[in-house]
């Protein structure tokens, strides 16, 4: 499955909306409104929400075209569109200040709050500097989005994109293919160093000019807690699954050395190889089931297999369409038609999910209007996301979909923004968004959880499940190199840009700074020195997107406590990790009352009316995990765990001191 994936509405557009809007045309001059004189602060917010609600669609569709049509012309009308909403954004936020220390109702003092906070991307008031930013911020996703590893000349050049370069991640187990593969990915980044570092000092301006120290300290004011509060609770949180982490990390580099040999299956201090978890930026070890899964034999949870052969059905039935001889033109067509074919099957089955909860089918309008998968015509941003293009119904989701497991899950986590959407469609714009931003990564990701082995089978996607505590330990190690690898990447990216802000980190040292902290954290380490040369931060979308990250970190806290909280309503009575609420009416009630909260109240009290408590906790995550955490200790002992982050950051690798031999039973 995937890890992360996915924002409010992708692209700039994340970076410049904290929130989905409505609708309106902008002035035809394109000026930022006026206040009128003796306006009251409820006036004030009555009209911000009245005027976003206006210009939102136009923001939002300029938004959709730079993604999905990657052009100069299209980049400039999205550089455009989003210079004319910082205007207007700075323009409302220098509007409020009048109100500061005035009486006014609860909801006019929060939505005046998050008003400050209503984008990631805060701009210079100057408009030089602010038309600066916003076409910086767009060359860089559409750099990103448009990325092409090339090799060869001539007639023997080969040009893949990043879904083709992680097709071999996913699916080589050749250690110098999956190497080029990595490295080939991490040199389209390269060129946006220097756009990133002015980029930096654009955003940290317009933050000071809004009363913040630097735009990292504006991204944590947004969890009605202090930005010094929320960076320890994310301490907090961590410190309690590392343990888990640990284990699994030990777990992992015994199987990679049994695979690959001692002196490739770790790099220097015992850290895992980055090109060969599976994952370009090793958040989700899912596609390594073929070397981590505990028990091959004790029932299949191979899910990526039963979505091929449903492609390889849809692909037979387009041929049979198109009997006789077929030109190349004819095939590459009939390819598309089943990828689509396939596509829109994977979505239906997740939008099933969501329905058997009492929630609404998505408007026609969505599978229209939906990108499902990568077109054959031009260049999109791949990176999966949902989008509210108008606060009236029109939802989309963005996706260059492949029959595989890992999207399968991610179709389920994206249709968890767009029922979040929908659900609080209600409220007035300025509180159309999460509780807070962890909450709306978290929606979807609770119901992933809920897609249990039974759920699996009863879909025909897995076979009869054996009730073994071999197929338990399967069940919990596949949910596990989703789920617990994650953790520790989502906090690691803005424990970097939180030190790019503050200056703590050097544009000399974003690569050093970089792979320091993925060591620190992750554990996990470049095969091959990467120097200042290199600019890896911006390989990961959400780096050059602009897309704050520790929602993520959050997300993979909270998703377990809704889980919990869910089954409980359901009634379930069992081993959390064995709950499915897949069909339940009343647990789809308590979510969907939780939804049309929106951010209309901190999200302390929404969190206590669904769990009852007012606090993130792991704890559900350990009981979650608590078979695999004992079942990895035992497979553990007697191994030397953990490794020393000191002793690489962009350095070359070393041979690390042999591991035991793995385990006979491992398969």
């Amino acid at each position: 499955m995937t890890p992360i994936r996915t924002l409010l509405a992708l692209g700039v557009t994340a970076a410049v909306l904290g929130m989905a809007g409505c609708k309106k045309e902008p002035s035809p001059s394109g000026a930022a409104s006026t206040a009128p004189a003796g306006e009251t602060a409820d006036q004030f917010i009555a009209r911000v929400n009245a005027e976003y609600l206006a210009m939102y669609p136009e923001l939002t569709a300029a938004q959709w075209l730079s993604s999905t049509y990657i052009n100069d012309d299209s980049q400039l009308l999205a550089a455009k569109a989003n210079e004319r909403y910082l205007t207007q954004l700075n323009s409302w936020i220098e509007q409020a200040r009048k109100f500061e220390g005035k009486e006014m109702s609860p909801e006019t003092a929060r939505a005046i709050h998050l008003l400050k906070l209503a984008t990631a991307m805060p701009a210079p008031k100057d408009p030089a500097k602010l038309a600066e930013l916003t076409k910086i911020a767009t060359k860089m996703e559409g750099m990103y989005g448009s990325g092409t590893y090339c090799t060869g000349e001539g007639e023997a050049k080969q040009c893949r994109q990043l879904g083709e370069l992680e097709d071999v991640l996913r699916n080589s187990r050749d250690y110098t293919a999956q190497l080029d593969a990595w490295q080939g990915w991490h040199t389209i980044a390269q060129p946006m160093r220097k756009d990133y570092t002015r980029f930096v000092e654009l955003v940290n301006e317009g933050a000071k000019e809004m009363g913040f120290a630097d735009a990292g300290e504006m991204w944590r004011s947004g969890y009605d807690m202090t930005p010094t509060e929320i960076a320890a609770e994310t301490d907090r949180l961590w410190g309690q699954v590392k343990p888990l982490y640990e284990q699994l990390h030990c777990y992992a580099g015994t199987r990679l050395d049994a695979k690959y040999g001692a002196d490739k299956g770790h790099v220097a201090g015992g850290m895992l190889p980055a090109h060969l978890m599976g994952n370009m930026w090793q958040q989700d070890w899912g596609n390594l089931w073929d070397v981590l899964a505990p028990y091959p034999n004790a029932g299949s949870l191979d899910i990526t297999s039963a979505l091929q052969a449903q492609y390889r059905t849809a692909y037979d039935a387009e041929l049979a369409k198109r009997p006789g001889e077929r030109s190349p033109t004819d095939l590459a067509e009939i390819e598309h038609a089943a990828q689509t074919a396939v596509a829109r099957s994977m979505t239906e089955r997740a939008q099933d999910f969501y329905t058997s909860l009492g929630m609404p089918k998505l408007p026609e309008s969505y599978w229209s209007k939906t990108q499902f998968i990568k077109p054959r015509d031009r260049d999109v941003v791949c990176h999966a996301s949902a989008w509210d293009m108008n606060m009236a119904g029109d939802v989309r989701t963005k996706m260059c979909i492949k029959p595989n497991e890992e999207d399968f899950t991610t179709i389920y986590h994206e249709l968890g923004h767009v029922y979040y959407y929908t659900a609080y469609n209600k409220l007035p714009p300025l509180f159309q968004q999460g509780a807070h931003d962890g909450f709306h990564e978290a929606i979807g990701d609770t119901i992933v959880l809920s897609m249990t082995p039974k759920y699996l089978q009863s879909i025909d996607l897995v076979g009869e499940q054996q009730q073994s505590n071999e197929a338990l330990v399967n069940a919990q190690m596949r949910m596990a190199l989703a789920k617990v690898s994650f953790l520790p990447f989502g906090l690691m990216i803005d424990r970097w840009r939180w030190g790019v802000f503050d200056g703590s980190i050097k544009p000399g040292n974003y690569n050093k700074a970089w792979w320091e902290l993925k060591a620190k954290y992750q554990g996990v380490a470049p095969a091959t020195a990467r120097g200042e040369d290199f600019f890896d931060p911006g390989a990961k979308y959400h780096v050059p997107g602009n897309t704050p990250y520790t929602r993520y970190f959050l997300a993979h806290v909270l998703q377990f406590q809704f889980y919990k909280s869910l089954c409980d309503a359901a009634g379930y009575k069992g081993p959390l990790h064995e709950c499915s609420f897949y069909g339940n009416p009343e647990a789809g009630k308590r979510f969907q009352a939780m939804l049309a909260k929106g951010a209309s109240q901190p999200w302390q009290k929404t969190l206590k009316e669904l769990t009852g408590g007012e606090k993130m906790d792991a704890s559900a995550v350990l009981e979650y995990f608590a078979p695999l955490q004992d079942w990895l200790k035992q497979q553990n002992e007697g191994r030397t765990c953990g490794w020393q982050a000191s002793a690489t950051s962009a350095a070359p690798a070393k041979a690390p001191t042999p591991a035991p031999a793995a385990p006979a039973n491992q398969g």
